[in-house]
């Protein structure tokens, strides 16, 4: 599929100048920083050396003075204490980071995850039972629990109160629960809005031990797992998410706690981590034990001490991750099999998908699947309690919460993000679903929507990248949602002619402009080896590509990452 390159809007030369004069660099790191809003000084020296002292005060987010209250309240009575999450990445993390730093201070307490296949998504009436009838009187729910008005409403009523530590996006009504803690709320004073739901349970142990008068160190010993669950929910990297990902990163390259080295030990991680490699090597194995199995073991090998222990919790996960594999390439074939067969496919704007064998665990991974393929908003469903329940995702401009809110009224339950969503109607209603939410999105959406982009932040010469320039945009790191790795374009570029097909189907290029021909560098372009005929005729190639180290046995060169190129027809 074609995509459709925007190049950035230049904030124009006088900007870029007065930056550059400020920070004493050239324009293409001027142009980048002030892409990002840092045009002083002072915001461009945060940004590259991230503070931990630039960290919001915990107490400044609404609820969390009563939340610390209750928590010492149970303290000092010596009450049964659950620490709750949701199954994916983001909750595992964060019930391992609550429960890891609370075991130090409360002696009755424990942890619960709901399973994915008898509970679902967040607070269970089972989880409350569970509570219930073991004792618990005070329940910390973390990365849910924001719309789960009647499960709180049923936890009173058996006397068990709840603290809810969730960001995503409120309903009409709040919980009623002891206290909220989630900056999205419309009467929230917190500053940053877009933590985590592991970013969240630190907030929570930074205030008690503000609170309690403890060592701020012993939080930051688990910025590791924030880390984690920043990447693999894929929240922005800006302001507090920087430092916390910047610090959590830093940890785990150097001491990571044995269940993430016993993780990154299996996928042969032989570079630093970065935020990309949490996303693809970590995420998907830490995903695989909910989706497949139960996500107790993801908590149970993260909250782990013993390196042999872990290993050991590490490899049946793995296994775990392989099975998911097997499940997610076998359900994509057969969505694109549908999909194919489908004579009306091309004049939809909405892809939704309905099979009752499908497993529950794979259908989100699925949807981002055909996405890639057919660059529209997705649903895919699936069998589970007698009903449809499935994973929504979207194109990258299209608000698909919205969408399906529309559709409430043939819908059980349904959350999410702008992006992504979960959602469970009745099986006879799916036909009725389908239709209303193609007439709802081709309403809503617009032609340009439906077109794959790549952003291109500028536009350079191949002369332009130095080694100082490489230096400096490695700085830029952490990358993330609103700090994606430079993206840049290069026009009218050229082979050497010692361009060959490796692998598969990738691109080897040696790339020079006849400006500075004597300026060449090596690129790699993946999947692209049907290019190779346009470089060996000469044809002049624009390409869009990222800047990047290449370490082949220990000897460093850059190397252009090309993620698209086309012919240049302006000559």
């Amino acid at each position: 599929m074609e995509k459709q390159w925007k190049i950035f809007k230049s904030p124009g030369p006088g900007a870029v100048s007065e930056l550059q004069q400020q920070l004493g660099v050239d324009r293409i790191v001027a142009s980048l920083l002030h892409q990002r809003g840092l045009n002083t000084f002072e915001t461009s020296k945060l940004f590259f050396r991230p503070e931990l002292s630039q960290l919001h005060d915990p107490f400044l987010m609404k609820g969390m003075r009563i939340a610390i209250d209750r928590i010492n309240n149970a303290i000092s009575k010596n009450e049964k204490v659950m620490i709750y999450g949701d199954y994916d990445v983001d909750g595992t993390t964060a019930v391992s980071l609550v429960y890891s730093f609370f075991k130090e201070h409360i002696a009755q307490i424990d942890h619960y995850i709901p399973d994915r296949y008898k509970e679902g998504y967040g607070i269970s009436f089972t989880g409350i039972d569970y509570a219930a009838t073991n004792g618990f009187s005070l329940i910390i729910a973390l990365d849910c629990g924001i719309k789960a008005v009647d499960k709180i409403e049923y936890a009173n009523k058996k006397n068990i109160d709840f603290i809810i530590c969730d960001h995503h996006l409120p309903g009409d009504k709040i919980p009623e629960a002891i206290a909220v803690l989630d900056p999205k709320q419309s009467d929230c004073d917190y500053p940053y809005k877009e933590l985590s739901g592991a970013g969240i349970g630190f907030k929570l142990i930074e205030a008690f031990s503000i609170a309690n008068n403890l060592l701020l160190q012993t939080c930051y010993n688990y910025l590791d797992l924030v880390a984690a669950s920043i990447a693999a929910d894929i929240v922005p990297i800006t302001d507090e998410n920087r430092v916390l990902a910047h610090y959590g990163l830093a940890l785990i390259n150097t001491s990571p706690r044995p269940g993430i080295k016993a993780l990154l030990d299996l996928n042969q991680q032989k570079q630093a981590a970065t935020i990309t490699s949490l996303v693809f090597g970590l995420g998907p194995r830490i995903n695989a034990a909910g989706r497949i199995e139960h996500a107790r073991k993801a908590v149970e090998l993260l909250i782990c001490d013993n390196d042999e222990e872990a290993a050991e919790l590490a490899a049946a996960i793995n296994d775990t991750n392989t099975q998911r594999k097997d499940l997610d390439l076998g359900t994509t074939q057969e969505a694109y099999a549908i999909l194919d067969n489908d004579l009306l496919v091309a004049e939809k704007n909405t892809t939704v998908l309905f099979n009752e064998k499908w497993h529950k665990g794979v259908i989100g991974i699925v949807a981002s699947r055909l996405i890639e393929k057919y660059y529209r908003p997705t649903i895919i469903l699936t069998e589970s309690d007698g009903k449809a329940t499935g994973s929504a995702r979207s194109v990258k401009e299209y608000d698909v919460y919205s969408a399906i809110e529309k559709c409430s009224d043939l819908l059980e339950q349904f959350g999410g993000h702008k992006f992504a969503a979960g959602l469970t109607l009745k099986k006879e209603n799916v036909e009725a679903f389908k239709i209303k939410f193609e007439d709802i999105v081709t309403s809503t959406i617009t032609k340009d929507q439906l077109i794959p982009k790549i952003e291109i932040d500028l536009v350079i010469d191949l002369h332009e990248i130095t080694e100082k320039l490489v230096r400096i945009l490695k700085q830029f790191a952490p990358h993330g949602p609103e700090n994606m790795m430079p993206l840049f374009c290069a026009r009218n570029v050229f082979d050497t002619g010692w361009g060959r097909i490796i692998g598969t189907n990738h691109l080897k290029l040696e790339l020079f402009q006849k400006s500075n021909p004597n300026i060449r560098f090596q690129a790699i372009a993946y999947d692209k080896g049907d290019y190779i005929n346009f470089f060996q005729r000469k044809t002049p190639m624009d390409i869009v590509f990222k800047i990047q180290e290449n370490d082949y046995k220990g000897v460093y060169s850059v190397q252009l990452l090309i993620e698209d190129m086309k012919i240049n027809t302006l000559g």
